[in-house]
């Protein structure tokens, strides 16, 4: 009996050189950025930032906006509907036209309601969001890189003469007629 305790010799380690299987962080941020690209992702990303943001910048408590009416309520309304258009949009793609209208017209009336619609910087999210949310066509191919090459100068017909012009500056003369 050995005094190894039964075990057998361990067992070997992957060859040198061998590529090591990627970690579990990998595989998830792979599936996350193909879930991302299937939606409008920065679009509602951009206009949910500026929702919270309008929303971080507002100054009144929430009794004081209750005595002052519709006015003060709307100045919270609006970019919490800015906020929600932007989830939906991550979550609900097939809706993003909806979405993305709502959105930049309540981005455009927090202008009005909400401080400059949080000092220009909010507003400015929600439009840019918005946009980027309207115009994202789903199910596109990505782009491929076009390497611009010169190509190669065509050759001259060989049917044309290989004589000179006719100077340009002979006037055109018409026959006189009877």
């Amino acid at each position: 009996m050995s005094g190894g305790g039964g075990r057998g010799p361990p067992p070997p380690g992957p060859p040198p050189g061998a590529r090591r299987p990627p970690p579990g962080g990998y595989r998830r941020r792979r599936s996350f950025a193909t879930w991302r690209r299937r939606r409008p992702f920065w679009g509602g990303f951009l206009l949910l930032l500026g929702g919270g943001e309008i929303l971080l910048t507002e100054q009144a408590s929430i009794s004081v906006v209750l005595q002052a009416g519709a006015g003060g309520v709307a100045a919270y309304v609006l970019p919490l509907i800015m906020a929600v258009c932007g989830l939906l949009l991550i979550l609900n793609p097939a809706q993003r036209l909806f979405y993305s209208v709502i959105g930049v017209l309540t981005s455009l009336g927090s202008w009005v309601t909400s401080n400059l619609g949080g000092f220009f910087v909010g507003l400015l999210l929600g439009v840019i969001g918005s946009s980027m949310a309207f115009g994202w066509l789903p199910d596109q191919e990505p782009r491929r890189r076009r390497r611009f090459r010169r190509r190669p100068a065509a050759p001259a017909p060989a049917s044309a003469p290989a004589s000179a012009p006719a100077p340009a500056s002979a006037p055109a003369t018409d026959p006189p007629t009877s």
